[in-house]
């Protein structure tokens, strides 16, 4: 039993592929995020993957700077060991068994920094009656717009929002993937989709502006984008809600989305300990 960490992601894709696609809703984030650094390599990125001793991968993560690792479903022996492979973490993103498993081997000053709910799409139900305005798909000229939204977007969900998004939004933007929802005053809201993997789509950022909200304009983008990925011949569609946010979490659900799994991020201010 031991990891097996690169650089390289489409080693990683290569090894932990088949594993990742058993079962692609649970290991969402790792396929999404291992998908954009093939298009687009991120500096400093780390990959691996849990092999048993009779060379089955029973587990993944990634890291990609600056933030922390992301861990999909895995056996506890496989998220204690991985605090060998990765001494320096100072946050963990995943399941609550392997994310706790992994605190505990690194060390015991850990705080829950956001819980979160995995959802899944079953019957898309678009909200009636719909809010004033259309869907369509955000062009080169609103990148700027675009980039001060997720600047927003990653402020609300305690992410840096001084982070370098450009690249991202641009990438969103030329592959169709970003969509707004317009209105006779101009764009209101947005809503992403990550490229279709194993099947498997995923929808961030969802981000309505403070002026915006309670209007119903983030349902309906969601709504479209949502419509927008089943028609690209994607079987699931997945998406994560904050847990302190009852009114998200309200919201997905009568557009058609079920809970499937609960994430935790973890995050530490002291030098991990190892036990």
């Amino acid at each position: 039993m031991t990891w097996h960490v690169t650089g390289d992601v489409d080693a990683f894709r290569t090894a932990a592929g088949e594993h990742l696609a058993a079962d692609p809703a649970r290991n969402t984030v790792l396929l999404t995020v291992s998908e954009g650094a093939r298009r687009a390599p991120v500096d400093g990125a780390r990959y691996g993957w849990w092999t048993e001793p009779d060379g089955r991968v029973t587990g993944a993560f990634l890291v990609t700077p600056p933030h922390p690792p992301a861990l999909g479903p895995m056996p506890d022996r496989a998220a204690r060991a991985l605090a060998r492979e990765l001494p320096d973490a100072t946050g963990a993103r995943g399941e609550y068994a392997p994310a706790h498993a992994f605190a505990e081997a690194m060390g015991q000053n850990w705080t829950t920094a956001r819980r979160m709910r995995l959802f899944r799409l079953g019957t898309l139900t678009p909200p009636h009656p719909s809010p004033p305005g259309r869907a369509r798909a955000a062009v080169t000229a609103d990148v700027p717009l675009a980039l001060g939204w997720m600047r927003g977007f990653a402020a609300d969900i305690g992410e840096d929002p001084d982070a370098d998004y450009a690249p991202n939004i641009e990438a969103r933007v030329a592959d169709g993937r970003l969509h707004l929802w317009e209105t006779d005053d101009g764009p209101v809201a947005m809503a992403s989709i990550s490229p279709l993997v194993a099947d498997q789509a995923r929808l961030s950022p969802v981000y309505t502006p403070p002026p915006w909200r309670g209007r119903g304009f983030g349902g309906a983008v969601t709504s479209a984008v949502s419509r927008a990925a089943l028609d690209a011949g994607a079987r699931q569609v997945l998406l994560f809600t904050d847990l302190a946010n009852p009114t998200s979490n309200a919201l997905y659900q009568r557009l058609g989305y079920r809970p499937l799994v609960d994430h935790v991020a973890l995050t530490t201010t002291h030098t991990p300990r190892h036990t």
